[in-house]
């Protein structure tokens, strides 16, 4: 596996360089409604890679959005995936406006947004026709993702998981769901989380998972991932996550 990720990796900075180099066009953001089993509709936007790619289902942390995701979505699109990003009903204006708050009126639980999540994965589905769905957290969702993956075990593929933890009402919910979890598992987290992130990663049943630990060049959730809160640590992250999606996930 480490050769698979060594390989990967030469790709993945290969594909980052094509994206520094501003030599590659974005694909059009579509706007997403989806409507939840109870009845609730969620916003959110996807873009789209050839047919046939994997799906990656981008959720966000507390108080945020889709937007989150927005400067993200195209690099994912770029290396070969799809990408549906939703603002969940616990959520707020962090990157932008969350439409799906905004209708309710009010953010709700973290527990309740499992729902919207479930919504997405039966989206997803019937959109990638037998293409892997990656499931992809951030703070909150990241521990929801494990939740999903394993109630979910014939739809979702992969889990990325940044900066999982204990957030939920059952402080071990995360802890026994990563132990029924025998997919690919990528986790990572920021500086200070090493050690609750670790015994995450240690309860994961696959043996297919990486926990990357970036020391300094980490910040909290999935905007490790973005330049403009992370400018040092940015493309090492998505250097490994990329590396990680390309062994296990490749695009065809």
């Amino acid at each position: 596996m480490l050769r698979l990720l060594r390989k990967s990796l030469c790709a993945a900075l290969a594909m980052l360089g094509v994206l520094a180099s501003g030599s590659f066009h974005a694909r059009a953001e579509e706007q997403i409604s989806l409507v939840t089993a109870d009845g609730v509709a969620v916003y959110g936007a996807a873009w789209r890679a050839k047919a046939g790619a994997p799906w990656i289902l981008a959720f966000h942390q507390a108080s945020s959005s889709h937007r989150e995701y927005e400067p993200l979505a195209p690099i994912f699109v770029q290396a070969g995936y799809s990408v549906l990003a939703i603002d969940q009903r616990s959520g707020g204006n962090l990157y932008g406006a969350n439409k799906t708050v905004e209708a309710l009126g009010a953010s709700g639980s973290y527990e309740s947004a499992m729902a919207d999540l479930e919504a997405a994965v039966a989206w997803a589905k019937q959109q990638a026709g037998g293409a892997p769905i990656i499931v992809m957290g951030s703070s909150y969702s990241a521990a929801l993702v494990f939740l999903l993956a394993a109630n979910h075990p014939d739809e979702v593929q992969g889990v990325l998981s940044f900066s999982p933890g204990e957030y939920l009402g059952d402080r071990q919910a995360v802890h026994n769901a990563a132990g029924k979890v025998t997919v690919p598992v990528y986790m990572t987290e920021g500086a200070g989380e090493e050690r609750d992130v670790a015994s995450i990663f240690d309860a994961v049943a696959s043996t297919q998972k990486v926990h990357y630990q970036p020391g300094r060049y980490g910040i909290h959730g999935a905007s490790t991932l973005r330049a403009d809160k992370n400018p040092a640590g940015a493309l090492k992250n998505l250097n490994r996550v990329l590396a990680f999606s390309q062994t296990f996930f490749p695009p065809k």
